[in-house]
């Protein structure tokens, strides 16, 4: 893939962003003030962020904060990878991008506060949770691909790496059962073989980590390790932003999500500058 046509990547992903905030903004007009009247759910996340602060009380006004916050991350941070990596070749940015654009997708999750309004078909539900599942996927074997990317895969194998990224996610979510009449404080539909998404995630994530590791070794560049540290630092925002139903999330979510994606970028454009 060229440099042009990786920019016009980041151009459509910047404009899609762009629409999703706008949807956040103007969703926002019905849901937030109809927050307090929702019943409290049965369920809330079950993740390690929420074994912590599980203690505190959901709002789902900060679950609102959380995800909107992704939502503008995704505009934001594609502007800031657009400005620094224009002219930059670097092959890993395109799977960063791909990362950070799949946040703008959290939007779909205000589809249940929706449905609790307006009252439509449960069809368009499933739907929109079928399109989030896809998306998170796509997201974690995006920075996969980014880990085989700067370990050694060829640059010229952009686009079949893509396509197999995408039918990776595809697959992963193929006839996943979802229950579209309950879900938990985070805004998130109650889908099964969670155990088991969550060891995907987890063997993806360890094989990311060793992949950036491994090309600090073979290319002699330290700053892969730090790349890894800052996708550590990413995940852990993110999945907090994904979960998190209590005012704790959004501020330690942003936070480490900004720090972990802005420092992997530095280090990235540090490598390939001089290159």
């Amino acid at each position: 893939m060229t440099l042009s046509e990786r920019n016009t990547f980041f151009k459509i992903g910047i404009a899609f962003s762009a629409v999703c905030v706008l949807a956040v903004l103007g969703a926002s007009f019905w849901t937030v003030s109809f927050y307090s009247e929702i019943e409290e759910s049965v369920r809330r996340p079950s993740n390690f962020f929420h074994f912590i602060t599980g203690f505190m009380a959901n709002d789902y006004l900060a679950v609102h904060v959380s995800l909107s916050a992704l939502v503008l991350f995704s505009l934001v941070g594609l502007i800031i990878i657009h400005f620094y990596f224009e002219r930059t070749s670097a092959p890993e940015i395109l799977y960063i991008a791909i990362f950070v654009v799949s946040f703008a997708f959290e939007v779909i999750r205000l589809i249940l506060p929706l449905q609790m309004l307006v009252n439509f078909s449960s069809f368009y539900v499933l739907i929109a949770s079928k399109i989030l599942l896809f998306a998170r996927f796509l997201s974690i074997f995006s920075l996969f691909a980014a880990g085989l990317c700067a370990a050694g895969l060829e640059v010229q194998k952009t686009r079949n790496v893509i396509f197999v990224i995408i039918i990776a996610a595809l697959i992963t979510i193929m006839g996943v059962p979802i229950d579209v009449l309950n879900w938990d404080t985070g805004f998130n539909m109650i889908n099964g073989y969670s155990s088991l998404f969550r060891m995907i995630e987890l063997v993806v994530f360890l094989t990311t980590m060793a992949s950036f590791i491994i090309a600090a070794k073979i290319r002699n560049t330290k700053e892969y390790n730090y790349v890894a540290i800052g996708i550590f630092l990413a995940l852990a925002g993110r999945n907090i932003l994904l979960n998190a139903d209590t005012w704790a999330g959004p501020v330690l979510g942003v936070l480490l999500l900004s720090a972990g994606t802005g420092f992997l970028c530095l280090k990235l454009h540090k490598i390939h500058l001089w290159l």
